[in-house]
């Protein structure tokens, strides 16, 4: 999913766009090193008798910053080197277990400049198993006005996320 076209830039993105489809099967692992990079040492996110027995769930689970770096790779993945996220906000519906295949979707809501010259555009994000919301995002990244702009050379009051 990779963008791999030239720099991805705002006159190149508009309202009803949608970006490429993401999906990776989620293992034990997936959710263990997730945890483990969060330092979330919860059980329910590594101990499978714990998850079943305690939470009442089918299995461990993927955590709430293990599914807001999916999120962001995601996005990244989309806008290339130069798209610097400013703000996700996400909602968890359901888990995500082992064995299910995360799908990510998204669909452009906003295009526009702010006052300082910087490009944003707002996305509708999904995260579905077997098409069945998980969870829902919105997002807002900006992305370079022209070739030769970059987002993360802003600082300060040209930075307004």
């Amino acid at each position: 999913m990779t963008n791999t076209t030239a720099q991805l830039t705002l006159d190149r993105v508009k309202p009803g766009d949608t970006l490429p489809e993401l999906s990776h099967e989620v293992t034990a692992t997936t959710v263990i090193l997730g945890a483990m990079a969060s330092r979330d040492w919860r059980p329910m996110h590594h101990d499978y008798k714990f998850a079943v027995e305690r939470q009442g769930v089918q299995d461990i689970f993927l955590n709430t910053p293990n599914q807001g770096a999916w999120f962001e790779r995601y996005l990244t993945d989309w806008t290339g080197p130069k798209g610097r996220i400013g703000r996700v906000v996400f909602r968890m519906t359901s888990p995500v277990f082992p064995g299910d295949t995360m799908v990510y979707n998204a669909t452009v809501k906003d295009v526009s400049t702010d006052d300082t010259g910087c490009g944003w555009v707002t996305l509708d994000v999904s995260l579905t198993v077997d098409g069945k919301p998980k969870t829902t995002c919105e997002a807002r990244v900006a992305l370079p006005v022209s070739d030769d702009d970059n987002p993360w050379d802003r600082r300060a009051e040209r930075w307004t996320p």
